[in-house]
């Protein structure tokens, strides 16, 4: 009786093989806005294979590169400053990451930092964002008054629900949405994230009867990704 022999995946990492963690923040402007998070990924992952990095590979018979972002950006939303976390299984020093990655020079990706993460730390997780919104295009300065109320009523609220998908997300005003200004030329507004699901910036927009502001003109810029403070993982 003949027997099969055992496949093996021809991805299988060596045990004593290295896997540093690397952060990388940058920006997302221009044409870039309108490429979804699954294309982000493939972007990053071409990126770093044009610039040779020694990426860290998951198992299996179909091994992807070990890149990942805490954070979705909905599309055609642009960002000053997005988080990736890229793995490699080479120890790099942080400024030749750095040096690399922007050498590539993809129009609308701007590498701002590269930070080594130490071992043990955690994968980053979002403690809160940033966001501007730049007046429509048929904006009338008389109008100011009228949303300065609605965003004074909003806040007077002790909690804000929307549906999403057949879901319902609910945020305490005071805890999650402790900034909302109208500022001389834009609406800025701070978000903090909840366990779970959290209100998106065209949420808040909708909340204040601004929905369309984008369909006139008004551009949504994530100006500002703040992340959790760093968490180790238990030993057993």
């Amino acid at each position: 009786m003949r027997t099969r022999p055992s496949r093996q995946s021809p991805n299988v990492h060596p045990a004593d093989q290295l896997r540093i963690r690397y952060r990388v923040r940058f920006a997302k402007t221009g044409l870039l806005r309108w490429i979804s998070h699954r294309d982000l990924a493939l972007l990053f992952e071409r990126v770093a294979r044009r610039v040779t990095l020694p990426l860290s590979m998951t198992e299996g018979f179909h091994p992807t590169p070990r890149i990942a972002f805490p954070s979705a950006l909905p599309l055609g939303i642009e960002s000053l400053d997005e988080v990736a976390e890229i793995d490699l299984c080479e120890d790099l020093a942080a400024d030749e990451l750095l040096e690399r990655l922007r050498s590539d020079e993809q129009p609308g990706l701007t590498i701002h930092s590269v930070e080594k993460i130490p071992e043990g730390v955690k994968k980053a997780r979002i403690a809160a964002t940033q966001y501007t919104v730049s007046l429509p295009d048929d904006w009338d300065e008389s109008q100011r008054a009228e949303i300065d109320a609605r965003i004074a009523n909003l806040k007077q609220e002790e909690s804000v629900s929307v549906e999403r998908k057949g879901k319902t997300v609910t945020a305490i005003v005071d805890e999650h949405l402790p900034t909302i200004e109208l500022q001389d030329n834009q609406l800025f507004a701070r978000m903090v994230l909840a366990d779970g699901a959290s209100l998106k910036m065209q949420d808040l927009l909708d909340l204040l009867g601004l929905g369309n502001w984008p369909e006139r003109g008004a551009n949504i810029v994530r100006t500002a990704v703040e992340l959790q403070e760093p968490q180790r993982t238990k030993r057993s």
